[in-house]
C-alpha cells in the first residue's frame, strides 16, 4: 500500500475472511445491535447481499469475491467448474446497480479460467479475493489524498454527506466517509451533517454511528432538512460516495443524491463524488442507461415491523438516483480527480 495506517483508524470492518467461511456484519440491525452472520457458500453470500446484510458497492463486491473463493472451496468431482459458473452467475444476480458487483466477479471469473485443477482454484480464488480487499483499502486511503488536494481548506469547513460510505461500505476507512475522516485527521472538519437517508436510514443507523465512535463531530438530520443547512452557510462541500459512474461523468448514488446536488448548485456549495475507479461503467454512455433497483414497498410503508403508511397503498420505492455530470464538481477515485466531468475527462483519467 502507498499508504499506512493502523487498523483502529480503518474503522469497524464489515467483512471478516477465515479461509473457509466469510463473517459479515448484519448492518440491519446496526446500531443497536452488533451481530455478525456467518456465510459459509457462495449462496449464503448472495443471500447477504440481496438482504442488505452487506451493503455499499465496494463491500459488495469484496463480499461477491469471497463468494466465489467459497464456491470452489465446496466444489466437488468432475463438475467443479460448472458448479463455479453457476455461484458466479448466483452472485451476479443479487444486486443489478452497483457496477462494483459485477468488476470483481469479472476479475475472479479470469482467475477461475485460468485454473486447470480445483486444488490450484481453490488457492487461487482466496488469494484473489484478499488481494481484492486490500487494494479496497489501499484506494480509500489514496481518494482522500486526492480529495483534500481538490477541496484544498484553508480553514476548518463544514461537510454535508447521504447514506453511509464509510468502514461499513468498504473494505475499510470509506470513501466519501473516508474523505471526512482525513479531514479530521488534519485538523480540518468543523461538523459533518449526515442525512438519515429514508428508507434504511443508513445515515442515522451507520454514519452517525461510525462517526460518533470515532468522536468526529457530527449532526444528525432529516433528508428535508438539507436545504435549510446549504442555505445557512455553515457547509462548504457535499460528499457523497457512488454505485455507478458512467462514461460521461453522470452517477448512480442512493435515492436523494440528485436533489442533494440540485440544492448544492443553487447554494454554491461544491458537490463531490468519491469512489474507486471499479465504480466507472466506462462501457455504458450515460445514466439513463444504468438499471436501477427498486424494492418492495413494505420497506417505505414500514420501519422493523412498526406501520408508517396505510397496509398496501402503492409505494415508489427506487433505491438509486441519477445525478448528471452538469450538478458535479469533482469525481475523485484512486487514480485521480476529475474536475467539472464530461467525456473528454473521464477517457483522460478511465482508458
Amino acid at each position: 500500500m502507498a499508504n499506512t495506517t493502523d487498523q483502529r483508524s480503518l474503522g469497524t470492518q464489515p467483512v471478516r475472511w477465515h479461509g473457509d467461511r466469510l463473517e459479515l456484519l448484519d448492518q440491519r440491525l446496526l446500531p443497536t445491535d452488533e451481530r455478525w452472520i456467518t456465510a459459509d457458500s457462495a449462496a449464503s453470500v448472495a443471500q447477504s447481499i440481496t438482504d442488505m446484510v452487506v451493503r455499499g458497492a465496494p463491500a459488495i463486491g469484496i463480499s461477491a469475491a469471497y463468494g466465489v473463493a467459497l464456491a470452489a472451496r465446496h466444489a466437488r468431482g468432475d463438475q467443479w467448474q460448472l458448479e463455479v459458473e453457476q455461484s458466479i452467475d448466483q452472485l451476479a444476480k443479487s444486486r443489478p446497480t452497483a457496477v462494483n458487483l459485477f468488476w470483481a466477479l469479472q476479475r475472479m471469473e479470469k482467475v477461475f479460467r485460468a485454473c486447470s485443477a480445483l486444488e490450484e482454484a481453490v488457492k487461487r480464488l482466496a488469494d484473489e479475493a484478499m488481494l481484492i480487499h486490500q487494494e479496497d483499502i489501499a484506494a480509500n486511503l489514496a481518494m482522500a489524498d486526492h480529495a483534500l488536494k481538490v477541496m484544498n481548506p484553508a480553514q476548518p469547513i463544514g461537510v454535508l454527506t447521504h447514506c453511509n460510505t464509510g468502514a461499513l461500505a468498504t473494505g475499510g476507512y470509506g470513501t466519501a466517509l473516508g474523505v471526512i475522516r482525513r479531514l479530521h485527521a488534519r485538523n480540518m472538519l468543523e461538523q459533518v451533517y449526515a442525512d438519515e437517508t429514508r428508507p434504511w436510514l443508513q445515515g442515522s443507523r451507520l454514519t452517525a454511528w461510525e462517526l460518533s465512535r470515532e468522536e468526529i463531530p457530527v449532526t444528525l438530520n432529516a433528508d428535508g432538512a438539507a436545504a435549510a443547512i446549504l442555505a445557512s452557510g455553515k457547509v462548504s462541500w457535499v460528499v457523497v460516495g457512488a454505485d455507478r459512474i458512467t462514461a460521461n461523468g453522470d452517477v448512480a448514488n442512493k435515492i436523494g443524491t440528485y436533489s442533494l446536488a440540485v440544492l448544492a448548485r443553487y447554494h454554491g456549495v461544491g458537490f463531490m463524488v468519491v469512489a474507486p475507479s471499479s465504480t466507472v461503467d466506462m462501457a455504458l454512455a450515460e445514466g439513463g442507461q444504468i438499471p436501477i433497483e427498486e424494492r418492495e414497498g413494505t420497506e417505505v410503508r414500514e420501519i422493523r415491523g412498526i406501520p408508517l403508511a396505510p397496509a398496501g397503498v402503492d409505494v415508489f420505492n427506487p433505491v438509486f438516483d441519477v445525478t448528471p455530470a452538469s450538478l458535479i464538481d469533482a469525481i475523485v477515485t484512486e487514480k485521480g480527480a476529475v474536475l467539472k466531468p464530461d467525456v473528454a475527462g473521464m477517457k483522460a483519467l478511465f482508458t
